[in-house]
């Protein structure tokens, strides 16, 4: 278990590290791999002002000294993006820089360098990284295809609570692990790439866990989030947002198949395309059973078995009432806020660090996402305090975070994450019980 050091201020290496092997002496566009490849490394750094210096055309002498390198504030070097100066876009050109400067914040009067983590009091205890997954990508762009999950409207967030009650004198354990319990039921995260569909990755891969611990292990599907991106398309988005509420009606009253059977096609980051269009649909058999109405998409796979649920409820938002159907019932689906630093979470025990407070707007966005909460522990710090933390699997595949999964302060309803969390149970008959 990594724990937090002692210590008021620790800052952590670089995780990215940025080729800055350039001699003083080297012909200039050799510069190999560019100085800006993963972002500006100095973020706040004055050359081409300092210097005043903004030359036409290409001017070879028109440079300084930059990390070990060197770096221009010529017209030509605006050709190549990699060797520019860190402000020649906004100071020669009056326009933002091509890489957002959100590689750096201030605290205590210093500016720390991005892919660090730093404590404060210890009270931060995650470590950044750099995930090749979003190089080259906006805060923006990682808010439009990364999340996808439409905040509910009031009606919906006002839905009507189950409250699990607690026995006098019950004692839930400090740490729990829905995998422990029911072993080869859980599920492993899947990946949405570039689609902003976490609406219908956090429904099945809910639905997924659920069918398998109610059905005892006779039916243990990965259930397929393309299923519903392609064909729950009433007041949905596909890949590019969704509702819950909207996700599990169709999971109810027209199921999904298997992620076998209906594979996710993924979304690269075009807009113009339409969506993929839907290849299952399914029809009524009497005691609201279905079945489905085409073969597998996936030609290789026969079984199109549909797998339904039964109507999703609300818990409270206390910590104790989700523990309590998380370890009874299995997984819960929450929906959460995502800011900036989440992308780079790589391990430990996330709470959002405010590292771009002061920024502009544009740095400080923030969009709603939905997860699957899988279990929760507690650790203690060097200076005796407790900091508890639920455990889920995200769907940013398997590299992100501690394998697909993360860890987040509990009880204090960090990022919402405690403020709308929803069940359901498999819809499993006794004739399901046999012949899978």
């Amino acid at each position: 278990m990594w724990r937090c050091p002692l210590g008021l201020l620790l800052l952590l290496s670089l995780a990215g590290h940025v080729a800055l092997g350039a001699k003083q002496g080297r012909v200039r566009r050799e510069l190999a791999p560019g100085l800006h490849l993963r972002g500006i490394r100095d973020a706040g750094g004055r050359y081409c002002q300092e210097q005043d210096l903004c030359c036409r055309g290409r001017a070879d002498d028109c440079a300084l000294p930059y990390l070990g390198a060197i770096c221009y504030c010529d017209l030509f070097c605006n050709r190549t993006v990699s060797d520019c100066c860190p402000d020649f876009w906004d100071f020669c050109l009056g326009v933002p820089p091509p890489f957002p400067p959100i590689q750096g914040c201030m605290h205590g009067g210093r500016i720390y360098p991005v892919l660090g983590t730093y404590w404060d009091n210890c009270n931060r205890c995650w470590q950044a990284g750099n995930h090749s997954a979003f190089w080259g990508m906006t805060l923006d762009e990682g808010i439009r295809y990364r999340l996808g999950t439409i905040r509910p409207s009031s009606l919906v967030m006002n839905m009507h609570e189950i409250y699990t009650v607690l026995n006098p004198g019950e004692v839930l354990p400090t740490a729990f692990e829905a995998s422990e319990k029911w072993p080869n039921l859980i599920h492993e995260p899947l990946d949405q790439g570039n689609c902003a569909g976490s609406w219908a990755f956090s429904t099945a891969a809910v639905a997924s866990d659920r069918v398998s611990i109610h059905s005892l292990g006779h039916m243990t599907p990965v259930l397929s989030p393309q299923n519903l991106l392609s064909c729950d398309t009433h007041q949905q988005q596909g890949c590019r947002g969704g509702h819950l509420d909207g996700a599990w009606w169709f999971l109810r009253r027209r199921g999904v198949v298997s992620d076998h059977c209906y594979p996710f096609s993924g979304r690269e980051r075009d807009e113009a395309g339409p969506a993929p269009p839907c290849m299952m649909h399914s029809r009524a058999m009497g005691r609201g059973k279905r079945q489905a109405t085409a073969r597998c998409p996936n030609s290789h796979v026969n079984n199109n078995d549909i797998y339904q649920v039964t109507p999703v409820y609300r818990l409270g938002s206390n910590d104790k009432e989700i523990m309590k159907e998380l370890m009874e019932n299995g997984p819960v689906q929450a929906l959460m806020e995502v800011h900036e630093d989440f992308f780079l979470y790589k391990g430990g025990i996330y709470s959002h660090t405010p590292m771009s407070l002061g920024k502009p707007e544009r740095y400080r966005r923030h969009g709603t996402h939905s997860v699957k909460i899988t279990g929760w522990g507690e650790e203690t710090l060097p200076d005796g305090r407790t900091l508890k933390y639920w455990t889920a699997a995200n769907s940013w595949g398997p590299a992100w975070g501690e394998r697909g999964h993360f860890r987040i302060l509990r009880g204090v309803n960090e990022c919402d994450i405690e403020s709308f969390v929803l069940g359901v149970w498999g819809r499993v008959g006794m004739e399901d019980m046999g012949h899978h």
